[in-house]
């Protein structure tokens, strides 16, 4: 079932869970634009298969068609967190335009293996993405295709696991300021503190021309489910038609996540002048 924040006329706030793809999927995978198209047309009467009714068109005027959902930003299929997507053009132009201008903050929750050198701090590279690879690579300045990626973040708790071998883990709170492929992840694993259950990026050097070596401090108990630590607990932006500022937020669970247990255990959505 979808789980909704906010919704109006011009956009949808919603949570994603970790292990569906934030744009279109292919085939029948689910997907969250499925999700929300199902959602929307459910009051309309319209047909159920949204699939389907999204990758068959026709002329003919009678012919049902799926409710309009703009992709404004994009989450890693196996990252959860809140997203914003637009239920008309004019909104979805407008969300883009706050993207492009800086103006949509997004917050990530992680759980990485090991501790930053100091409890709060900002990490600047160039990323580039590997050509015909799901994956990116640090690189210098110059390097052709190279890209400023750009974070903050803050140690908020940490950690002993002895069922771990007494490792330590801790929770840090990121603010992304620039949409890099997989940035989040690269960063902190080049720094020799990747995400717990992030198996691409923990296991082999992220610096371009470097041998592949092993930067993974603690090594994932193979006979343990991982799932990836990362969830995008927080989005602020000005609303794209009104400009109130809105604001949604959520506690991450599951996993790594749950060794940090808080009171504020509910995902909730606030909205502020």
């Amino acid at each position: 079932m979808l789980s909704v924040l906010y919704e109006d006329k011009d956009i949808l706030a919603v949570i994603k869970p970790a292990g569906i793809e934030s744009q279109s999927a292919r085939g029948f995978a689910r997907d969250m634009v499925s999700e929300i198209r199902r959602y929307l047309a459910a009051p309309l009467g319209n047909p159920q298969n949204i699939h389907k009714l999204a990758t068959k068109s026709s002329t003919r005027p009678n012919r049902a068609q799926p409710p309009y959902v703009g992709v404004i930003h994009r989450l890693d299929r196996p990252v959860s967190g809140i997203m914003v997507y637009a239920k008309n053009r004019t909104a979805a132009g407008a969300l883009s335009t706050l993207m492009q201008q800086g103006k949509m903050e997004k917050w990530y929750k992680a759980v990485v293996c090991g501790k930053p050198v100091d409890n709060q701090g900002t990490y600047v590279d160039y990323l580039r993405q590997i050509q015909g690879e799901n994956r990116s690579e640090i690189v210098d300045k110059s390097a052709e295709g190279s890209r400023r990626a750009e974070l903050k973040y803050r140690v908020a708790a940490q950690t002993e696991r002895q069922e771990e071998g007494e490792k330590i883990y801790s929770l840090v709170e990121i603010r992304l300021l620039t949409g890099r492929h997989h940035q989040i992840r690269v960063q902190f694993s080049s720094r020799g503190i990747p995400l717990y259950g992030d198996e691409k990026y923990g296991t082999v050097s992220l610096c371009a021309g470097s041998e592949k070596t092993s930067v993974l401090p603690h090594p994932f108990p193979p006979h343990k489910p991982t799932p990836l630590a990362l969830c995008a607990f927080r989005l602020v932006f000005p609303h794209p038609v009104t400009g109130k500022r809105l604001e949604f937020q959520m506690e991450p669970s599951g996993g790594a996540f749950d060794w940090f247990k808080t009171a504020e255990s509910e995902s909730l959505g606030t909205e502020t002048v």
